[in-house]
């Protein structure tokens, strides 16, 4: 099962995660790790559940960003020190940027990030004040819309992009598509695949004693058609004829949700547990 948690700003997502699993007394694991600094979505997985993230097909993730401009840090984010300034665009030059960074698009990760270098995070070696070169990656930005300005300097935006996509990165290239410089300095994640900022609960409110009613059944979040088989064979590993189309579905048996099975070629075979 699931458990969608409206993380606060502050908190880091490791944190949260080592709480439910003290309160569910089972493994946990959270789908798409939110920096101390940001709040919002935060799907934590309980138990077996920890297995099918991997299964989660929509991967889409909204985020209501603020991105000021004139100046940046050494992170990107409010937390790093100030280092280069430049100047305030206007609003119409930034709707006129935005569509350069929409789509699939090549993106540096920000040089205090996780990345590894080498085996090496790319944090540890710009805290020590060493250069990473870090590879651009291609990601996915689904949506970029300039929502209003919020102080002279200051802008709001909702992102829709795909996993791998560093929000911070966006404020730096926006930026340097309008030769000047830019930080992230608020985020909030609204959505993460099926997980909305709706029906997010508060780390605070949960007990281990009322747990149980913000769990979300693994099979309700899964994006797949239903398969039923009560043949033992496929559940001892191995193949079963079927007549379903190629493709990944929840495997029930007797009327309960088992896990995902996979079809091919007419052969339906469990994946996961």
């Amino acid at each position: 099962c699931f458990i969608n948690i409206n993380k606060e700003t502050g908190v880091s997502s490791a944190f949260i995660v080592n709480r439910v699993k003290r309160l569910a007394k089972t493994p946990a694991g959270h789908m798409g790790t939110l920096d101390p600094l940001a709040s919002g979505v935060l799907p934590v997985a309980i138990g077996n559940a920890c297995r099918l993230f991997e299964y989660f097909s929509d991967k889409k993730k909204t985020y209501l960003a603020r991105f000021r401009f004139g100046v940046t840090t050494e992170t990107l984010d409010g937390e790093g020190e100030k280092i280069f300034r430049g100047d305030v665009p206007a609003e119409s030059q930034i709707q006129a940027a935005l569509p350069s960074l929409r789509g699939k698009i090549p993106q540096i990760p920000p040089a205090y990030s996780a990345k590894s270098v080498n085996g090496v995070r790319s944090y540890a070696l710009a805290r020590a004040g060493k250069q990473a070169e870090l590879a651009p990656k291609t990601v996915e930005v689904f949506s970029f819309r300039l929502i209003e300005q919020t102080a002279p300097d200051e802008f709001s935006f909702e992102i829709v992009c795909g996993s791998g996509t560093y929000i911070r990165a966006l404020a730096r290239d926006l930026a340097g598509a309008l030769g000047t410089y830019a930080y992230m300095s608020r985020l909030a994640r609204t959505a993460s695949g099926v997980f909305h900022i709706e029906s997010a609960v508060d780390l605070d409110k949960l007990t281990a004693e009322n747990l149980h009613e913000y769990m979300i059944p693994t099979e309700e979040v899964l994006p797949y058609p239903v398969l039923n088989l009560e043949s033992p064979r496929v559940f001892n590993g191995l193949a079963e004829s079927v007549t379903e189309k190629d493709g990944l579905y929840k495997l029930y048996r007797s009327g309960e949700f088992y896990g995902i099975a996979s079809v091919k070629d007419g052969l339906a075979k469990a994946e996961k547990k």
